[in-house]
């Protein structure tokens, strides 16, 4: 592939978004008199994961289960979960006494709200000897300094398209304005295609919306003033949100829309791209893995591409700002030893190209497995997160778990019809207030 930037600047573009968010904490308790004292102690590790579906789970699976072949005194229960389900059942579990020993983790604001629990392991002297594999972008699982999580994959969010639908509807190129964009939404409606998938029963798809008009408005010193300090106080906050509302005045989405779930099943916003039913979504490089068992067509991903978010005419953004993230696991104190030395497992460049190479993971977090990516869309949205000059991680994961999610219910409500641009803003600066 021909990129600008380097994979370092790749790694350090996400971590500084996602390290912007993280305050300085104390946690709360120390359980660490409950870790197993002797590294080579029988253990049993309850793993959390969100592969509720395959290939994920069966690939997760025979990870924990080539770990245990070669270290026979750990052993695994692996519970996969539905991805809005699991990060509920975290939530719950670490105001418990018994968090599971592994469980999925994306970082940012989320994880250090999370480490105030006194429940998730401090990994830095286990890490400090070969974290630097996954350069800059470990530290998105840091606070203060401490990696309390290790990322296996690096997401950013983009356009997922059917080419032969683009071409039923006369669209040459993808959209690299928002012009462009409402001229292919005009062309596929002509033609009696769903433009835009999106499933805002989650809400977290609707998000990303919002998120990208703020990041392509507003300057990148601004967002990361705004995520550090906790203060949306430029105008270019409530322009974001007048941008939205002009985009959903055009009706780009499917029939409703706000039932429509996200990912399960072949009704779902992904479902509907998969089964050509909708002619693109703004999701994640995880959709086209994502995709496979919500169709019976095996040839469906040779008939999609991707491309980046278009460009905002006036706004003060870089155009090729990204939006993204990234996947990773943390473990709780009463894990023990065993449980970051799997995550070293997890991290290796052995089992990165496994996950690639098996679609249960898109843009591996260690460099040394990126030759892995064959398919061409993949390789496409792996170009354009290298030359990304700024990666934003998700908004609702970059902020206080509080303040994050009351953005998100913000939005969701402003696709319903409800509130105001400058509702949306004064929803954020209410939960900060409340926090």
């Amino acid at each position: 592939m021909n990129v600008r930037l380097s994979t370092p600047r790749r790694l350090a573009a996400i971590a500084i978004g996602l390290t912007m968010a993280l305050p300085s904490l104390t946690a709360c308790g120390d359980d660490s008199s409950n870790a197993p004292a002797d590294a080579n102690s029988p253990v049993t590790l309850t793993w959390w994961h969100n592969a509720a579906q395959e290939p994920g789970m069966s690939v997760w699976q025979s990870i924990a289960d080539q770990y245990h072949k070669d270290h026979p005194n750990v052993s695994f229960k692996v519970e996969p979960a539905q991805n809005e389900a699991l990060k509920t059942k975290i939530s719950v579990a670490l105001q418990s006494p018994n968090p599971p020993s592994i469980f999925q983790q994306w970082g940012g604001g989320a994880l250090a709200t999370q480490v105030q629990s006194g429940k998730i392991m401090d990994m830095t002297p286990q890490t400090q000897d070969w974290i630097s594999q996954l350069g800059a972008a470990a530290k998105g699982w840091q606070v203060d300094g401490k990696q309390y999580g290790i990322p296996y994959d690096l997401h950013v969010v983009g356009f997922w398209y059917r080419k032969d639908l683009f071409d039923q509807a006369g669209i040459t190129a993808p959209p690299k304005t928002m012009a462009e964009l409402n001229d292919a939404v005009a062309k596929l409606k002509a033609k009696n295609i769903t433009p835009i998938s999106v499933g805002s029963k989650d809400k977290w798809p609707d998000a990303f919306w919002w998120s990208y008009f703020a990041i392509r408005e507003c300057s990148t010193q601004v967002v990361q003033d705004t995520v550090k300090n906790l203060k949306m106080d430029d105008p270019c906050w409530v322009k974001a949100g007048e941008d939205l509302k002009a985009f959903l005045a055009t009706n780009p989405f499917q029939n409703a829309f706000l039932g429509t779930p996200a990912q399960q099943g072949a009704g779902s916003s992904a479902g509907l791209v998969a089964n050509g039913k909708a002619a693109m979504e703004l999701q994640g490089d995880w959709e086209l893995p994502t995709m496979i068992p919500l169709t019976e067509d095996k040839q469906f991903a040779s008939k999609l591409s991707w491309f980046p978010f278009p460009a905002v005419e006036g706004g003060k953004g870089d155009a090729g700002t990204a939006l993204g993230g990234g996947d990773g696991f943390s473990c709780s104190v009463k894990a023990g030893p065993a449980c970051a030395d799997f995550l070293k497992y997890v991290a290796s460049t052995d089992v990165q190209t496994k996950l690639v190479q098996t679609n249960t993971a898109t843009l591996p977090a260690n460099p040394q497995a990126i030759s892995a990516i064959q398919d061409p869309s993949l390789k496409t949205v792996q170009e354009a997160l290298n030359k990304a000059p700024y990666i934003q991680v998700y908004f609702d994961q970059a902020l206080p778990t509080s303040v994050g999610q009351a953005l998100n219910d913000a939005v969701a409500d402003f696709f319903a019809g409800k509130g105001s641009p400058q509702g949306i803003v004064d929803a954020f600066t209410k939960a900060v207030a409340n926090k």
